[in-house]
Order: structure tokens, then C-alpha cells, then sequence
């Protein structure tokens, strides 16, 4: 390289002003992320318990899908979008995202698990985290390059606080936006923000779920064979899910001109089928299954379940995550896979935990952190194999509509 093609540096105090000056922000996103995290899941434990101590409740799912439309119709169109509104943001920044955002999916959310609806709850926190990172665009004056690295420092610590997952976090925020693309300009604002919304959320003592894969066995041709199998059934897994989700989506909306009215309607179904089938397994998070499917057998058909119940849910419109359900079909698909093929059970809960989840989201890096981090290193080989076959296999149509396409999967 020639003396005239090399770049002039930037002063040498430049990066620390960058650090100290995003140190700032993200801490300040961060505390209040974490803490909306912390009250959101006290709140949601709350609700959770109540409804499984009075499971008479469930009758009126109807009329919680109908607060649920109704809140969103007269007082959050211009929300609505959720997720894929921050990404739409981020893409091409033209609009503050109104703070409204973060009580609304957090309101609803409650009430879509009070009722028993089946969701999850990284679409509450992510979408609280966005909206309150955003306002400080307004108060700070920040340009609109500026501002991406904002949205990304409130959804790194939303998903970060919400599942305990920090680097998880960190690389979520960072590949969300463009499937097949990942930027590094905001890496340490993201990572600053997800660490101190994780810290926050334990500082209000609020822990998180503890999964565990007993057995790794050593790397062998089979066991490679078979994982690769498995993933590919993964991918196509969460390409189901999304392509459900939107389905009951386009079938409400062709034949039920009135919002409010979607959930209410979806809710009926959905109460009758939790009094037909006589469980409330398949409502709520899920988390006592999800624990189950590491060290127990479970029926073939669990994950199927889980799929239609929360596909429907969320089509139909009502609010919350899809993450946790993803984790529940992954492990529960998982599984089953492991007493078909004879692999540990543990191993391949844990794998289709997070494949499934990187197949529908897109984001197989932070998927493939998220399970190092929840189950630890030993698995990460097979962690990582089957959430990059699970992306392959899975489409463009993720979960997140509006993400972008940076390059092709194959």
C-alpha cells in the first residue's frame, strides 16, 4: 500500500471519548431496561401463578383478547408493529418511537398470559427496551446514525435482562436487523447495555431459569450424522412456525374486518380447546416442560402442540414473545428426536432449544451464544452445528417480517 492510499487515524483520544460517551448511554438504557425487565417478569410469575390457581379464568380469554385488540386499536396503531417496527427503525430511521410502546405490550402481555393465551415474553422486553432507549434521541439531540446504535442498546438489553443471556443479547441486537449480515459499529454499546441490564435485573433479585445437559457425549461420525439430521428437521421446524404465524394472521384479518374482535374470536377456540384437551400445558410459557424435556421422555407430539397453540395465539392478535414457545417446540422436538435416534435426551433438548430458535429469528450466532451461555461450553460444537443447519433450512420468512435481506442463505 502506498503512503497516499492509508487512512489518517483519528485523534488517539477518540476511541476513549466513544467509550465514555456510549458508557453513559447504555448504562442509562440499561438500568432502566433491566429494571422494566425485572418488574415485567415478577409481573408475569404473578399472573402466571394466578391463572394456573384459577384456571376458571380461561373461560374469559375472549374477553381478554378483546382488551387486548381494543387497547392496540384506540390507543396503539401507531405501535402495533412491535418488533418488527424497531427494525423497520433501525433500517431507515424516520420516526421516534412513541413511548407508548413500552406500557402497551407490556399491559397486554400480561393479560394475554392471565387469560391463557400461548406466548412468550422477548417481544415485551425487547419492545420496552426500544422505546425507552428511543426517547433519549429526542432529549440528547443524537443524529440518526447515532440513533441506530440507541435502538440497538435497548434491544440488546431487553433480550439480555429478560433471559439472562448477555452476550446472547449483545450479538442478538447486532444481527436481528439483516438476515446475513452482522455490523460491528455498534458492538460495544450493545454489549455495555446488555451487561448492565442483566446486572440490574439480578441487583432487584429477580433470577432466571436454570437448564441443564447432563451428558456430551465425545464426537463421533454417527452422533454427527444424526445431529445433522436432526437440525435439518429443525430448520424446517422453525420455518413452520413462522409461516403458521402468519397465516392465522392473514386469515383473521380476510375475515374479520373489526381488530378488536380478532382476539376475541381467537380466543374462543382457544378456550375451548384448553377445556377439550383437560391441560394448560400448552398455554403460558411452558417453562415447566421445557425443564421436563432434559431429563424426561415426553410424548412424540408435545411440540405440535406448542406450535399450533402459539402460532394461533399470536396470529390472531394477541400480545408477547415467540422466543420462550420456540424454546418449548425445540426441546420438546428435540426430544423426540433424541428417543427416536438414542441420543441423550439432554443433549437434544438443549440443541433444538436453540436451533429452533435460530432458524425462526435468523440470528444463528446468537442463538449459538445463547446455549453457551444456558447450558455451557462442552456442548458448543453441537450447539453451533445445529443452529447454522437450522438457518440454512429455514427461508427468509423468519418470525421478524421486516428484516432485511443482506445475503442469500445459500
Amino acid at each position: 500500500m502506498h503512503k497516499r492510499d492509508i487512512p489518517s487515524s483519528p485523534p488517539l483520544h477518540h476511541p476513549f471519548i466513544y467509550l465514555l460517551r456510549w458508557l453513559g448511554l447504555s448504562a442509562l438504557v440499561g438500568v432502566l431496561a433491566g429494571s422494566a425487565s425485572a418488574f415485567f417478569l415478577v409481573s408475569l410469575d404473578a399472573v402466571t401463578r394466578y391463572r394456573e390457581n384459577h384456571l376458571w379464568i380461561i373461560a374469559l380469554l375472549p374477553l381478554g383478547g378483546f382488551l387486548v385488540g381494543a387497547i392496540y386499536h384506540y390507543w396503539g396503531e401507531s405501535v402495533v408493529k412491535g418488533n418488527n417496527q424497531l427494525i423497520e427503525e433501525w433500517q431507515n430511521p424516520t420516526k421516534l418511537i412513541p413511548f407508548q410502546m413500552a406500557p402497551l405490550v407490556l399491559v397486554t402481555t400480561l393479560l394475554t398470559h392471565l387469560f391463557g393465551g400461548s406466548a412468550g415474553r422477548e417481544g415485551t422486553a425487547v419492545q420496552m427496551g426500544g422505546a425507552i432507549a428511543d426517547q433519549f434521541t429526542r432529549l440528547f439531540k443524537l443524529s440518526n446514525l447515532d440513533r441506530k446504535t440507541l435502538l440497538v442498546t435497548g434491544i440488546s438489553a431487553g433480550f439480555a435482562s429478560v433471559f439472562g443471556t448477555p452476550l446472547a443479547g449483545t450479538i442478538f441486537a447486532l444481527e436481528v436487523f439483516i438476515i446475513g449480515r452482522i455490523g460491528y459499529e455498534a458492538l460495544v454499546p450493545s454489549l455495555l447495555a446488555a451487561l448492565v441490564a442483566d446486572q440490574t435485573c439480578h441487583l432487584w433479585g429477580v433470577g432466571h431459569t436454570h437448564y441443564v445437559i447432563d451428558l456430551v457425549p465425545a464426537f463421533t461420525i454417527s452422533l454427527f450424522i444424526n445431529i445433522t439430521l436432526a437440525s435439518v428437521a429443525f430448520g424446517l421446524v422453525s420455518k413452520l412456525f413462522a409461516e403458521l404465524t402468519h397465516f392465522w394472521a392473514r386469515q383473521v384479518k380476510t375475515y374479520i374486518s373489526f381488530p378488536p374482535f380478532r382476539p376475541m374470536v381467537g380466543g374462543i377456540f382457544i378456550a375451548l380447546a384448553v377445556w377439550l384437551s383437560g391441560t394448560t400445558e400448552y398455554i403460558g410459557l411452558g417453562i415447566p416442560t421445557i425443564v421436563s424435556s432434559f431429563h424426561d421422555p415426553l410424548p412424540w407430539y408435545s411440540w405440535m402442540m406448542k406450535m399450533l397453540s402459539t402460532t394461533f395465539t399470536l396470529g390472531v392478535g394477541f400480545k408477547g414473545g415467540e422466543v420462550t414457545p420456540l424454546f418449548f417446540i425445540g426441546a420438546t422436538f428435540g426430544n423426540a428426536a433424541a428417543q427416536l435416534l438414542q441420543l441423550p435426551l439432554g443433549l437434544m433438548a438443549g440443541i433444538g432449544f436453540v436451533a429452533v430458535f435460530a432458524g425462526a429469528s435468523n440470528t444463528p450466532l446468537a442463538s449459538t451464544v445463547m446455549g453457551i451461555e444456558l447450558f455451557g461450553a462442552e456442548s458448543a460444537p453441537y450447539l453451533a452445528l445445529a443452529c447454522f443447519i437450522a438457518y440454512l433450512f429455514s427461508g427468509n420468512a423468519g418470525i421478524y417480517r421486516s428484516q432485511g435481506i443482506g445475503s442469500g442463505k445459500f
